[in-house]
């Protein structure tokens, strides 16, 4: 099997383009390189990337799937630290975007928002605060590696 390089970038379903675009280029710094227009002339989606190109994001207007998956968290971003974390939960205060507290979540730490559509976003840190949650519902445990 060919190994896969890593992701692309993520689509996600929005109700309202111009809204959600504004949203994530606050939040993210989302940097829109790319519009598509539907058969009708009418643009649906942009396509570009996030925090200076860590990664590539698509919004395609959909409001029907965008309604079906308010509440789940299809993503999860990446910070380093706990520190950056930190700084995060300070960006989303002074945009006014209501967060979690931090979270220690089973191996990092977790932040967790609503984009407008409802959608949850959940960002962790790489750096591990090595306690055991394994036990705890709904946290993870680890499984065997297969070799």
């Amino acid at each position: 099997m060919a190994q896969l390089r890593g992701i692309r970038g993520v689509k996600i379903p929005v109700t309202d383009l111009a809204k959600s675009t504004e949203w994530y280029r606050q939040v993210f710094g989302f940097e829109s390189e790319w519009e598509f227009a539907d058969a009708d002339g009418v643009v649906r989606g942009v396509s570009g990337h996030v925090s200076g190109g860590a990664a590539g994001l698509s919004l395609r207007e959909n409001p029907e799937k965008a309604r079906a998956i308010a509440g789940f968290d299809p993503v999860n971003w990446a910070v380093e630290t706990r520190k950056d974390l930190e700084d995060w939960i300070a960006h989303l205060d002074g945009l006014g975007v209501p967060h979690s507290p931090e979270i220690e979540a089973s191996i990092g730490w977790l932040l967790v928002f609503d984009d407008p559509d409802g959608l949850e976003i959940h960002m962790y840190t790489d750096e591990s605060h090595g306690v055991d949650h394994g036990a705890r519902p709904g946290y993870g445990r680890r499984v065997g590696m297969a070799g």
